[in-house]
Protein backbone atom coordinates (compact mmCIF):
# COMPACT_ATOMS: atom_id res chain seq x y z
CA UNK A 1 0.00 0.00 0.00
CA UNK A 2 1.48 3.20 -0.73
CA UNK A 3 2.03 6.24 1.47
CA UNK A 4 2.52 9.64 0.77
CA UNK A 5 4.68 12.08 3.23
CA UNK A 6 2.51 13.83 5.82
CA UNK A 7 3.26 17.32 4.51
CA UNK A 8 1.50 16.21 1.11
CA UNK A 9 -1.15 14.34 2.95
CA UNK A 10 -1.97 17.52 4.95
CA UNK A 11 -1.82 19.76 1.65
CA UNK A 12 -4.09 16.93 0.52
CA UNK A 13 -6.69 17.03 2.57
CA UNK A 14 -6.76 21.13 3.18
CA UNK A 15 -6.68 21.34 -0.75
CA UNK A 16 -10.25 18.99 -0.54
CA UNK A 17 -11.54 20.66 2.25
CA UNK A 18 -10.69 24.04 3.01
CA UNK A 19 -12.24 24.03 6.57
CA UNK A 20 -9.81 21.41 7.47
CA UNK A 21 -7.09 24.45 7.17
CA UNK A 22 -9.17 26.74 8.73
CA UNK A 23 -9.41 24.75 11.78
CA UNK A 24 -5.95 23.88 12.04
CA UNK A 25 -5.06 28.04 12.07
CA UNK A 26 -8.22 28.19 15.05
CA UNK A 27 -6.19 25.49 16.89
CA UNK A 28 -3.17 26.92 16.61
CA UNK A 29 -4.43 30.75 17.60
CA UNK A 30 -6.26 29.02 20.34
CA UNK A 31 -2.86 26.86 21.57
CA UNK A 32 -1.08 30.21 21.54
CA UNK A 33 -3.63 32.47 23.70
CA UNK A 34 -4.06 29.23 26.22
CA UNK A 35 -0.10 29.40 26.56
CA UNK A 36 0.78 26.39 24.53
CA UNK A 37 3.33 27.92 22.69
CA UNK A 38 4.89 24.85 21.35
CA UNK A 39 1.33 23.25 19.90
CA UNK A 40 1.02 26.33 18.69
CA UNK A 41 3.44 26.59 16.49
CA UNK A 42 3.55 23.05 15.49
CA UNK A 43 -0.23 23.85 14.34
CA UNK A 44 0.70 27.21 12.52
CA UNK A 45 3.48 25.40 10.78
CA UNK A 46 1.16 22.46 9.93
CA UNK A 47 -1.23 25.00 8.41
CA UNK A 48 1.59 27.17 6.71
CA UNK A 49 2.61 23.41 5.04
CA UNK A 50 -0.78 22.94 4.30
CA UNK A 51 -1.30 25.95 2.52
CA UNK A 52 0.34 28.74 0.92
CA UNK A 53 3.71 27.25 2.27
CA UNK A 54 6.79 28.99 3.58
CA UNK A 55 7.69 30.37 0.54
CA UNK A 56 4.21 31.74 0.16
CA UNK A 57 4.19 33.34 3.71
CA UNK A 58 7.56 35.25 3.06
CA UNK A 59 5.86 36.91 0.17
CA UNK A 60 2.62 37.73 2.67
CA UNK A 61 5.04 39.19 5.14
CA UNK A 62 8.22 40.25 4.12
CA UNK A 63 9.94 37.79 6.00
CA UNK A 64 12.64 35.18 4.80
CA UNK A 65 11.10 31.66 4.74
CA UNK A 66 14.11 30.08 5.87
CA UNK A 67 13.40 33.03 9.03
CA UNK A 68 9.80 32.00 9.22
CA UNK A 69 10.41 28.04 8.94
CA UNK A 70 13.12 28.68 11.92
CA UNK A 71 10.43 30.49 14.15
CA UNK A 72 7.92 28.10 13.82
CA UNK A 73 10.26 25.14 14.40
CA UNK A 74 11.07 22.86 17.26
CA UNK A 75 13.48 25.21 18.97
CA UNK A 76 11.64 28.66 17.27
CA UNK A 77 11.09 31.24 19.18
CA UNK A 78 9.05 33.98 17.78
CA UNK A 79 8.32 37.22 19.00
CA UNK A 80 4.94 38.22 19.80
CA UNK A 81 4.61 40.47 17.19
CA UNK A 82 6.07 37.85 14.67
CA UNK A 83 3.08 35.40 15.85
CA UNK A 84 0.40 37.51 15.56
CA UNK A 85 1.80 39.05 11.57
CA UNK A 86 2.05 35.71 10.79
CA UNK A 87 -1.82 34.25 11.89
CA UNK A 88 -2.90 38.22 10.92
CA UNK A 89 -1.88 37.56 7.19
CA UNK A 90 -2.78 33.53 7.54
CA UNK A 91 -6.18 34.37 8.34
CA UNK A 92 -6.33 36.68 5.44
CA UNK A 93 -4.90 34.54 3.09
CA UNK A 94 -7.65 31.91 4.11
CA UNK A 95 -10.07 34.80 3.99
CA UNK A 96 -11.18 34.65 7.43
CA UNK A 97 -10.68 37.03 10.53
CA UNK A 98 -10.57 36.31 14.16
CA UNK A 99 -12.94 37.18 17.11
CA UNK A 100 -12.03 36.09 20.25
CA UNK A 101 -14.66 34.92 22.91
CA UNK A 102 -14.05 34.13 26.83
CA UNK A 103 -15.44 31.01 28.19
CA UNK A 104 -15.38 30.50 31.56
CA UNK A 105 -12.94 27.90 32.60
CA UNK A 106 -14.55 24.55 34.53
CA UNK A 107 -13.34 24.84 38.20
CA UNK A 108 -11.65 28.27 38.16
CA UNK A 109 -10.74 30.21 41.27
CA UNK A 110 -11.37 34.22 40.16
CA UNK A 111 -9.12 36.32 41.70
CA UNK A 112 -10.85 39.52 43.35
Amino acid sequence: MPTMPYSEALKTVAARKPEFARHLLEDAANALLNGEVDEGRVLLRAHVNATIGFEGLARLTGKNPKSLMRMLGPNGSPTAVHLIGIISHLAHSQGVHFKVQLEPQENAAVLA
